[in-house]
């Protein structure tokens, strides 16, 4: 015959429960855990992760840059202005979410692949 006691805590008891031995096995104590902190808690919707990083106009233009677009575009296509645009793209480019290439007077900006992959991923 075993001694002790088998001690298991568990997020799906109400209350206590004890198990007795049957020789063989010890009894155990099944009793609710305190520390389920957001177990069932709904979490949000998994694209709002990079918002949630980056902040919700940031984190737009990632997104609105699968195809080449200037500053001026992404602007009209967000309703930011042209300032906010120009420096939410110097941060995203300096993360290499973004890619600038000139082409004559205009600056395109392009998703990198690691900006594609975060926002595949949500």
């Amino acid at each position: 015959m075993r001694s002790g006691i088998t001690l298991a805590p568990t997020a799906f008891a109400v209350g206590c429960r004890f198990l007795t031995g049957d020789g063989s096995s010890q009894p155990a104590l099944i009793y609710p855990t305190r520390a389920v902190g957001a177990l069932w808690e709904r979490r949000e919707p998994a694209g709002d992760s990079l918002a949630r990083l980056l902040g919700r106009s940031r984190a737009r233009l990632p997104a609105l840059t699968s195809s080449p677009a200037t500053t001026t575009q992404l602007a009209a296509r967000t309703g930011l202005s042209l300032g906010a645009v120009s420096q939410h793209l110097a941060v995203l480019r300096e993360a290499g979410l973004v890619t600038s290439h000139r082409y004559r007077r205009e600056v395109n900006y392009t998703a990198s692949d690691l900006a594609i992959a975060l926002l595949e991923r949500g």
